[in-house]
C-alpha cells in the first residue's frame, strides 16, 4: 500500500503535540529525582526509566487496539455518528485546555482527579522492577481518559481503513509520545541536572497546554469533515 501523506502528517502531528504530557514528563521527573536521590547508578536509572516508559507505550499500544477494534466492530452508519460524536468532544477538549491557559483552575479542566494525583505521587517512590512497569501503565490507563483526547481522534481516523499500514502508524503515534520520556532520560543519565528540567517543565506547562488545545480543535474539525463526506483521505 502506498504511504498516504495526509494521514502520516496528521499522525505525526498529533502524536508530537500529544507527546508534549505535563503528567507522563512529571512523573519521570519525580522518579528520577527519587532514584538519584537514593545514590542509584546510571545504569539503575537507564533500566528503571526505560521500564517506565515502555509500560506507558505497551498500555497505550494496547488500548489504542482494543479501541479500534471496537470502533471497527460497529456498523458503518454507526461508526459515522461515533466519528461526529468524538469530533464534538475533541473539539471541546481542546477548547478547556485553551481555557486554561488564560484561565487555569477555573471552571472545569482535563486533568488527573487528586485521587489519582496523589496514588502516582506513593507509586513513583517505589523505584523497583515491578514497581516502575506498574507505574507506567497505571499512568497511561489513569492519564488516557482525561489527556488522550489526540489518541482518540488519531484512533478513530486509523479505525475507518485499519490495516497493515493503519497499525504501524499507530505504533509511530506511541514511538513519538514516548520520545520526549526517552530524551530526558538520556539527558539525566548524560548529567544534565534534574532540576533545570523539571523547572522547564513549570515554566512551559501553560504553552503545553495551548498548544494541544490548537490541535485538538483542528484534530476534531477534521474528524467532523470525515465523517460527513467533505474530506476523503483514502
Amino acid at each position: 500500500m502506498g504511504i498516504d501523506l495526509p494521514t502520516l502528517s496528521v499522525v505525526i502531528g498529533s502524536a508530537a503535540i500529544d507527546s508534549i504530557n505535563p503528567c507522563a514528563i512529571g512523573v519521570l521527573i519525580l522518579m528520577v529525582s527519587v532514584v538519584l536521590g537514593g545514590k542509584g547508578s546510571v545504569r539503575k536509572l537507564l533500566l528503571l526509566g526505560g521500564l517506565y516508559i515502555g509500560s506507558i507505550f505497551l498500555t497505550y499500544l494496547i488500548a489504542g487496539l482494543g479501541l479500534i477494534y471496537f470502533l471497527a466492530s460497529v456498523p458503518l452508519y454507526v461508526a459515522e455518528y461515533l466519528s461526529l460524536i468524538v469530533g464534538s468532544f475533541v473539539i471541546l477538549a481542546g477548547l478547556l485546555e485553551i481555557k486554561d491557559f488564560y484561565w487555569y483552575g477555573k471552571g472545569f479542566s482535563l486533568q488527573i482527579p487528586p485521587y489519582f494525583a496523589e496514588k502516582i505521587h506513593q507509586y513513583s517512590k517505589n523505584v523497583t522492577i515491578p514497581g516502575v512497569i506498574f507505574l507506567g501503565a497505571f499512568i497511561a490507563g489513569v492519564e488516557l481518559p482525561c489527556t488522550g483526547a489526540p489518541y482518540l481522534a488519531i484512533i478513530t481516523l486509523l479505525s475507518l481503513n485499519f490495516d497493515a499500514y493503519a497499525f504501524l502508524l499507530l505504533v509511530l503515534y506511541n514511538i513519538i509520545f514516548v520520545l520526549p520520556l526517552i530524551i530526558i532520560l538520556v539527558l539525566v543519565a548524560t548529567g544534565m541536572k534534574v532540576s533545570k528540567i523539571k523547572n522547564w517543565k513549570e515554566g512551559n506547562k501553560g504553552y503545553m497546554r495551548f498548544a494541544i488545545g490548537l490541535m485538538l480543535v483542528a484534530l476534531g474539525w477534521l474528524l467532523i469533515l470525515i465523517a460527513n463526506g467533505t474530506i476523503n483521505f483514502g
